[in-house]
């Protein structure tokens, strides 16, 4: 009974956030279109007077980039670094797509899990049961997999929130520092090859670091 109380509360909360979402979007319709135009210059001198404003605006079009991938991420990355600077901006990039991802996950487990479900293949899910940490951190880090398809997937599974949770912030951290070495000027906007493998082999060490300290904490039998 308790379980079951939890879970409506979980899928109020998920409603309550969509209804504020989609009057947050109506009220904003300006500058969402300066987002679908891509503008970063217009999109900065129109939340450069109002910070906290702008915290807050674009942690919510990062939410908005893990459910659907409606703006490209580097353009989220490039218009948080334009107004708060490289580290800030890299800094608030990566906290908000962590932020973002958990309210996705949530979201596709408790509310809309029945409607996306058929749509994948069971063995695909199981596959991800039984990687929890690894298959989201690995999606984190590869470039060509979409973040939404990431939460999507983790959401579905069985995966348990912390495995999500860490795979995600230890994936999109190096992910997101070297997208955001572009629009800081020290990268080309195209990843090239040296780049991709730069992510993946920094990634995978990363990986097995982790997977290292966590082996040595288990009690021994």
């Amino acid at each position: 009974m308790k379980k079951k109380s939890r879970v409506t509360h979980k899928k109020w909360l998920v409603w309550s956030g969509l209804f504020l979402l989609l009057i947050f979007l109506v009220l904003n319709r300006q500058i969402i279109l300066l987002l679908v135009n891509q503008d970063v210059v217009a999109i900065r001198d129109f939340l450069d007077n109002n910070l906290i404003y702008a915290y807050l605006f674009l942690l919510i079009i990062m939410t908005i980039q893990n459910s659907f991938t409606v703006f490209p991420l580097l353009l989220v990355i490039s218009i948080n670094i334009s107004l708060f600077g490289f580290v800030s901006g890299f800094l608030w990039s990566w906290i908000s797509s962590v932020i973002a991802a958990a309210i996705v996950f949530y979201g596709v487990r408790y509310l809309f899990q029945e409607m996306l479900i058929e749509k994948f293949r069971p063995e695909l899910l199981e596959k991800i049961d039984a990687n929890g940490f690894a298959y989201v951190f690995q999606g984190r880090i590869f470039p060509l997999v979409p973040t939404s398809m990431v939460n999507i997937l983790a959401g579905l599974s069985t995966v348990r929130f912390w495995p999500f949770f860490l795979g995600t912030t230890f994936g999109n951290f190096i992910y997101f520092f070297f997208l955001s070495l572009i629009p800081a000027g020290l990268l080309s906007d195209q990843l090239n090859e040296t780049v991709i493998w730069i992510i993946l082999i920094s990634g995978i060490l990363i990986y097995y670091l982790i997977k290292l300290v966590r082996k040595k904490r288990k009690p021994s039998n």
